[in-house]
């Protein structure tokens, strides 16, 4: 049965239709028809005269090409896209054209034909009002650099405005973190068409100076041990007023706090300014904040890298009390890996009131380097290697590197492997295994083979303390070309030996890489048996103080020494003696000083000792994107015999009449793309009569 409602909307419905379809058929659909007419299909996007961006990258840039449908609107702007793409990039005077083809299928090819012009540079970056702190300190506290002999290969001279928006607020925490806290920072760029450069003119208030003054801890919480939070405060009375000081203060109490079982305290700074004295007055209030849990930890961005890795970096997981130093803390761990070049940390509200969402973004950054490198050593000649790489191994936070060597005196096979959290735990551990085949040269009597391997475990200790235990196998075969030459070992003599040890590495360095103060430190002990029967005890020390506030002047003490003891009284052979070299004093060659037999044959030390005075300096007149830096220094070690060593006994008296030898030099150090390297000019004052000295040397500079 038809239903009379349903057929009346039925027949007014189909009314309708009708009634629209003459209008349908007019102008809007005559216009659709028009625009498809000038809206073609596009068969192809080239690109000519591009070299600083590839045709898969400007493809990236082009609507015409996502889509695939051209019009002129669509062509005016993407022309406007690549031209902003090099405007951007520092190439002011380029020019973006386009013309179109037709093809045979009625399909239109767009080419884009580009007129790169010069790169526009940075001339020079100049400062007006900064009385108190040098424009080589400033200028390395920036992002945007001046043109210098490695920009073509950075490329960080390039200006642009929301780069030096950054640079602007990095300068005034600069000097908020070094006593003016009320600096106000201007810039004005102006580009000077006749030498394509820009000139940045900074202009800084300084403002007062100040320091901190009275430093109290005030809590409402009951139980609370503040005589612990107070060993957690960085803004000592007289010291200069640090923004970085205060916050990481405020964030370290309220850590303490937390691990003294008050998961929600809350930890802020009062601050009393007195203009007559030029100081803030510090209180720290501790109190019990809002009793909030994180309900979930959302992790986005992490292509390759598992969410663990990051989760496991955290203090807490969903379910713990929220606190936001934990979450600071827990931001500066992740960012400490390595493996993110940006890091974005925000809350949201949960399910209930007491409840917050944490998104953790993350943008990742490559990990794995590879690739071939050379290099000269004054020691080993001409350098080169083969390496693979991979600091997050399959995403998991694993560090996987092998690597073949070659110089002119050998050749080296190694692997390592380390899980820096073995079994869930705050544990590293780690397998090394090497192949290292050592040549006879004029300066050793003989060759070695040697085959090795170790297992090593790494536990933190405490914030800056570390320890790392490690045993392993070594097999070593010497080779020696002309039989007669040795008087210390026999050609295809073998050496085997088993080891166990540990090593204490003490972190106190405010900047592992430029260390300005602190002290770091290691000391490592091992038992080597088997073949023998051995103590090595080393230790080195290297202490850092800012000769000149704010000036890049750093001064360094250093030390060393070691010794080697047979534990059931007897000799110790050459294979295992200390052989010092430049890492302990400069000026000599390598193997160049200390015991030697009658023919050169070198022979080795059970002990040694060294200390150095350095002082490292900016380079007058050079930018700071140079990484250029001078050094000063003065070094002295003494040497001990070899009379405990086995057939050292005939080691002649003038290849250690002199057991202390000191030098004096110069250096020049380059942080380079490859790595930090340093040449040193060294004067040799006292040394042994055999010793053999030299004028320069190129290495590679280490921290200790």
């Amino acid at each position: 049965m038809i239903h009379p409602t349903k057929l009346m909307r039925g027949a007014v419905s189909a009314i309708a239709i009708m009634g629209a379809a003459p209008m349908a058929a007019g102008v809007p659909v005559l216009g659709v028809v028009a625009a498809h007419a000038q809206e073609q299909l596009v068969a192809s996007v080239l690109f000519e005269g591009n070299r600083r961006f590839p045709d898969s990258q400007l493809l990236t840039m082009v609507d015409i090409s996502t889509t695939g449908i051209f019009s002129q609107q669509r062509l005016n702007a993407d022309i406007e896209s690549i031209r902003q793409a090099y405007d951007r990039d520092g190439f002011n005077s380029v020019s973006v054209t386009a013309r179109t083809e037709q093809t045979a299928d009625g399909r239109v090819r767009v080419i884009f034909e580009i007129n790169e012009g010069e790169r526009a540079g940075i001339a020079a970056i100049n400062f007006t009002g900064n009385n108190s702190i040098g424009a080589g300190n400033l200028k390395g506290a920036m992002l945007t650099k001046e043109s210098g002999i490695l920009s073509w290969l950075l490329r960080d001279d390039t200006y642009d405005e929301q780069k030096m928006a950054v640079d602007r607020e990095r300068i005034r925490l600069y000097y908020a973190n070094r006593g003016f806290p009320d600096a106000q920072v201007n810039s004005v760029a102006e580009y000077d068409a006749a030498r394509n450069a820009y000139f940045v003119n900074v202009t800084v208030n300084e403002g007062q100076k100040y320091e901190f003054g009275n430093v109290g801890i005030e809590t409402s919480i009951d139980g609370l041990n503040t005589d612990v939070l107070r060993s957690t405060v960085r803004t000592g009375k007289g010291a200069r007023y640090s923004m970085f000081d205060l916050q990481k203060s405020i964030e370290d109490m309220a850590y303490e706090a937390t691990t003294q079982g008050y998961s929600f305290a809350d930890v802020r700074a009062r601050l009393d300014r007195d203009t007559a004295s030029n100081t803030f007055n510090v209180t720290y209030l501790v109190d019990e904040g809002a009793r909030i849990y994180v309900e979930r930890i959302n992790i986005t961005g992490n292509i390759k890298t598992r969410d663990f890795v990051i989760r496991r970096e955290l203090d807490f997981a969903e379910g713990d009390p929220f606190n936001r130093s934990m979450v600071i803390r827990g931001r500066d761990r992740i960012d400490a890996l390595g493996y993110f070049s940006k890091i974005d940390i925000s809350t949201a509200p949960g399910s209930s009131p007491d409840k917050v969402v944490l998104n953790i973004n993350v943008v990742e950054s490559s990990t794995g380097e590879y690739g071939a490198t050379a290099g000269y050593s004054t020691s080993d000649g001409i350098l080169g290697e083969l390496s693979l790489t991979e600091r997050n191994f399959l995403g998991r936070g694993q560090y996987l590197r092998a690597a073949i060597g070659a110089s002119t005196s050998g050749r080296t096979f190694d692997f390592s492997f380390t899980e820096p959290r073995f079994m869930g735990l705050k544990v590293s551990a780690g397998v090394d295994a090497y192949h290292r085949i050592n040549d006879e040269t004029s300066t050793s009597f003989y060759g070695s083979q040697v085959t090795g391997g170790q297992l090593r475990v790494g536990v933190p200790l405490t914030s800056a303390l570390n320890a790392q235990f490690f045993g392993g196998l070594e097999h070593k075969v010497i080779k020696d070309d002309n039989p007669d030459d040795s008087a210390l070992v026999a050609n295809g003599q073998e050496f085997n030996k088993a080891f166990v040890g540990y090593t204490l590495t003490w972190n106190g360095v405010d900047d592992v890489k430029n260390p300005t103060e602190g002290l770091y430190a290691t000391f490592t002990q091992q038992y080597i048996g088997w073949d023998h029967n051995l103590l090595r005890s080393e230790a080195r020390a290297r202490y850092f103080v800012p000769l000149i506030p704010d000036s890049g002047v750093v001064a360094s003490v250093r030390g060393q020494a070691g010794i080697v003891n047979s534990v059931n009284g007897g000799s110790v052979h050459s294979v295992e003696a200390f052989t010092p070299g430049s890492q302990l004093i400069r000026g000599f060659a390598s193997r160049g000083f200390g015991p030697r037999l009658a023919s050169g044959e070198y022979v080795g030390t059970t002990m040694f000792a060294g200390i150095s005075g350095e002082i490292e300096f900016p380079i007058p007149g050079l930018p700071e994107n140079y990484g250029l830096s001078g050094a000063v220094w003065a070094d002295a070690a003494w040497i001990g015999d070899s009379s405990n060593i086995l057939g050292g006994g005939g080691a002649v008296a003038t290849s250690n009449d002199q057991p202390w030898r000191t030098s004096v030099g110069a250096s020049l150090i380059w942080d380079s793309p490859f790595g930090p390297l340093r040449g040193d000019f060294a004067h040799v004052l006292n040394k042994s009569t055999d010793d053999r000295t030299q004028l320069f040397q190129f290495t590679i500079s280490t921290l200790l």
